[in-house]
């Protein structure tokens, strides 16, 4: 039972991780959370991964797939949902997110020969109809900003580069070493655009001891306590069984958007997030029945 409850726990914190963002948001801009973050999280997790043996030496002839594997995740993935946030509501980008497991058949299909079931295109066909009914209002028209939404979806795309190296590098590396490099190489890639867009700004803004200590949050409980959670969950239920807890994210995000931040929860975005969670139960039902260790999930 404690395997079941592991994977919830990851589930929780990953979906406070849209509501941290957003007060973290409040002082600081998307690129400046987002390097604080993996700062602290490449840092602690170097650590602990030491401490416990972890920690395993990178080949000269895998540091260009580690760098590439950094550039889909977390760089190009939290270019996509930080930004992203700056224009959608929590809920919104959740839903959104969400359906990653849907793609991820579809990069296998493609790059490995992995068969793709009609349940699958099913289940992406139901899964982006509630997504339209959670962006799109039926007397206006599209409620949540175009951009915002473009960029959640490059976020969700991220991950078919990064399913695809990752195949490769967990052959070779285990969890710990993998995320310690992929924070710490990401952290690099985004300091460069922090220095020439952020920089100035974020060095003439105020301390915000609510906004810092949402940025450790994050580092702490999304970029770190999740991932070890869901690994220990997939280590004994198995990836497919755990990914299913990922439905639960929408309807977490909801709730707490609206309980801490005040969203608007209608009964068109509710039905919107239930059809959602229907295609994503349809894909991964009869994904059960395959071998486990190809549809890896993302961090948020």
């Amino acid at each position: 039972m404690q395997y079941y409850g592991a994977a919830l726990l990851s589930m929780f914190f990953w979906s406070f991780s849209f509501v941290w963002f957003k007060v973290a948001y409040e002082a600081y801009e998307p690129m400046t959370v987002v390097l604080i973050r993996l700062t602290l999280a490449a840092a602690i997790m170097f650590a602990v991964a030491k401490a416990i043996g972890k920690l395993q030496k990178v080949k000269k002839s895998d540091l260009g797939w580690m760098v590439l594997l950094s550039f889909f995740e977390p760089f190009l993935y939290f270019m996509g949902e930080s930004f992203g946030l700056k224009y959608v509501s929590s809920t919104v980008a959740a839903v959104i997110v969400a359906t990653i497991p849907l793609f991820t058949p579809f990069a296998a299909w493609y790059f490995f020969k992995e068969k793709l079931s009609g349940a699958n295109l099913a289940g992406l066909v139901i899964s982006f109809a509630g997504v339209s009914l959670v962006v799109f209002d039926l007397s206006t028209g599209l409620s949540a900003s175009p951009l915002g939404i473009g960029l959640e979806f490059i976020a969700v795309l991220s991950t078919i580069g990064y399913a695809v190296i990752l195949k490769k590098m967990v052959a070779t590396y285990n969890g710990y070493t993998i995320i310690s490099y992929q924070n710490l190489i990401g952290a690099f890639m985004f300091l460069p655009f922090w220095a020439m867009f952020e920089a100035k700004g974020t060095l003439a803004t105020p301390f915000s001891p609510t906004a810092f200590a949402a940025i450790v949050k994050l580092a702490v409980f999304a970029s770190i306590l999740g991932f070890i959670f869901f690994t220990y969950s997939i280590r004994h239920i198995g990836i497919n069984k755990s990914n299913m807890f990922i439905n639960l994210i929408p309807v977490f995000v909801a709730f707490f958007s609206f309980f801490i931040l005040g969203d608007e929860i209608t009964l068109q975005k509710m039905a919107g997030i239930a059809v959602v969670i229907a295609g994503l139960f349809l894909a991964q039902l009869k994904r059960r029945k395959r071998k486990d260790g190809s549809y890896p999930v993302l961090q948020t």
